[in-house]
């Protein structure tokens, strides 16, 4: 009894002094006292982030993005910058702080490239509608209601109105349309759902009435003033590259390499749709001679009749309008019900929570994953898909629905819905480092799912239907063109109407599913190309684990293996899957 006793007081000594020793580590010591202060920094300048992220000390102040405020931040982040660099001695630090490091280099680069050059406060007027309705809308849901904050921000949004109108010069016009389509929403949500949110508080109330007036103001200041000296470039040239290494933070260094890849896999894709087709064709197009047709239209137009010809006909096969949302849900439901039934990953014990995006959240992007702040303990994981406008025509809504067909919604559902973004993301949080989770590597985010889709067919998703594989390859024919117009647009000099043109004619989209992503990758840069550069990334991974373990490998295995270090820069991943 004594020895055993005598035996773990050893043990407790010798933990308490491996303890003290990791404690005293100078330099991990000397990076955490770093990411305190410049958090704090940060979230002074970045205040409704701050409450997003649940890092509430400045949850009663507002943006400020004076010239003089924006200076002085970018001297500050210089500063944060130097010290990162010259007084850090990174090969000191322990390997999982290392990797901290680097993806706060990557952050830091992000923001400076924000600053001095994409100037978002100056030529992104949706920037303010975010912070109109986040600065308040935060603080309600995550604080119980907190009204004392909530009025003492809605006290200031006049002011940072009048900064909006200050600051803005010449944006593009379609991101001051999409902020005018926007707005009606925002003033809705200021007149209506604070009160909900907040049970009716008098004091905020009378703050709130005054913000009314300042964005309705601010709304004829969009339509009138700024719409009329709209003429900014949205390409964003050189600076998308730097965006892409900065958020994708991969291991291909050379994008022309990926350029390449996507050339490839967009004939590899077309082809393989053909051959899905030709049977499906031969019964729905009795009298037409396919090998007549190649001979007089050629092999491309051939592949692109015999693709559209079979598209044609399945495309009515698809819900009303009214009931798209419920259908996402139905098929989030299936596809969680496969995955646990044939064991292909191990899924998180949160639910996700799907709900329709409300119209002030819509800015251009379909889906929105709201995940509990980086600060946080926990909290719930809610995925907002976008309804179908109200406004759009009985014939664009007809569109969208044929594209969104019952063949092609379930894998829509994979790579957007679940497991999406949500799994790998959920998984990133289980780290307790707040940059790994404020900052996640968006290739592994958004190339996760899109692996899983091959993986689903080989499984039998769908019980082996032909139409499936052939939504399913067009959805990955998606993704390529994605990359390569986001590619086009924004570092090239790519029209829309030659951008729909080749997504209509040769990759088979609808009229305004085209548009729709138009819209999406002119107000979005670097965000449609993630999911390519993302997928190829953990292709080669997987390469990579196949040789390493040989017939022992197992697809599960990697799937988990690859989550179990979070979303962190994959050409360190590249490193870690292998040792």
């Amino acid at each position: 009894m004594k020895k055993t006793a005598m035996a773990l007081a050893v043990l407790a000594i010798l933990a308490c002094g491996t303890g003290a020793l990791l404690a005293q580590s100078p330099e991990d010591a000397k990076f955490k006292k770093f990411q305190d202060t410049f958090w704090d920094a940060y979230f002074k300048f970045y205040p409704t982030a701050g409450t997003l992220q649940g890092y509430t000390k400045y949850n009663d102040k507002l943006e400020d993005p004076s010239e003089g405020s924006l200076d002085k931040f970018n001297e500050t982040l210089d500063g944060f910058n130097q010290e990162l660099v010259s007084k850090i001695d990174k090969t000191k630090l322990s390997p999982d702080i290392q990797v901290e490091h680097e993806m706060f280099l990557d952050f830091l680069d992000l923001e400076f490239l924000k600053l001095q050059n994409l100037v978002p406060w100056e030529y992104n007027p949706v920037l303010y509608n975010d912070l109109f309705v986040n600065s308040l809308r935060s603080l309600l849901l995550k604080n119980g209601g907190s009204a004392a904050a909530a009025t003492s921000r809605a006290k200031l949004i006049p002011g940072l109105v009048k900064r909006a109108k200050d600051n803005l010069k010449t944006p593009p016009q379609d991101y001051t349309q999409a902020a005018i389509d926007q707005m009606p929403a925002i003033i809705d949500f200021y007149r209506t759902e604070i009160p909900k949110l907040s049970g009716g508080a008098p004091a905020l109330q009378a703050e709130v009435v005054k913000a009314v007036a300042a964005l309705e103001d601010y709304q004829r200041f969009l339509k009138g003033t700024l719409l009329a000296k709209s003429t900014g470039n949205f390409r964003t040239g050189e600076s998308h590259l730097r965006t892409l290494r900065m958020t994708t933070q991969g291991h291909l260094p050379i994008i022309e390499e990926i350029v390449q890849r996507s050339l490839a896999d967009f004939n590899n894709i077309r082809r393989e749709m053909l051959f899905v087709c030709i049977p499906f064709y031969k019964i729905m197009y009795p009298n037409v001679d396919i090998e007549q047709l190649g001979r007089t239209k050629g092999e491309e137009q051939t592949r692109n009749m015999v693709i559209q010809g079979v598209l044609d006909k399945i495309k009515t096969d698809h819900v009303g309008r009214d009931e798209f949302i419920g259908r996402l849900n139905t098929a989030a439901a299936g596809i969680k019900d496969f995955i646990q039934k044939q064991g292909l990953i191990n899924l998180p014990e949160e639910p996700l929570v799907i709900e329709p995006m409300p119209a002030y959240l819509a800015d251009g992007l379909w889906t929105r994953l709201a995940t509990p702040g980086a600060f946080e303990t926990g909290g719930t994981y809610t995925l907002y898909v976008r309804p179908i406008p109200e406004a759009w025509s009985a014939e664009d809504t007809a569109s969208f629905l044929e594209e969104h067909n019952n063949y092609y919604v379930d894998f829509m559902a994979v790579q957007k819905i679940f497991p999406g973004t949500f799994v790998p993301a959920y998984f990133t949080r289980k780290d307790p480092s707040i940059i790994k989770r404020l900052a996640p590597n968006q290739g592994l985010l958004k190339g996760w799912p899109v692996f899983l889709e091959d993986l689903f067919m080989e499984n039998g998703y769908g019980n082996y239907d032909l139409r499936m594989r052939l939504n399913q390859l067009k959805l990955l024919l998606k993704t390529v063109i994605d990359f390569q117009m986001d590619i086009n647009i924004h570092e090239g000099t790519w029209t829309k109407e030659k951008v729909v043109e080749y997504m209509t004619v040769r990759g088979f989209m609808t009229k305004a599913e085209a548009e729709r992503r138009w819209h999406q990758i002119v107000l979005n840069p670097g965000e449609a190309a993630q999911s390519y550069i993302g997928y190829q990334e953990i292709l080669d991974l997987e390469k990579d684990y196949q040789k390493l373990k040989g017939e022992a490998f197992n697809a599960k295995d990697f799937l988990q293996k690859l989550l179990s270090y979070g979303a962190i820069p994959l050409r360190t991943l590249k490193v870690k899957m292998v040792q």
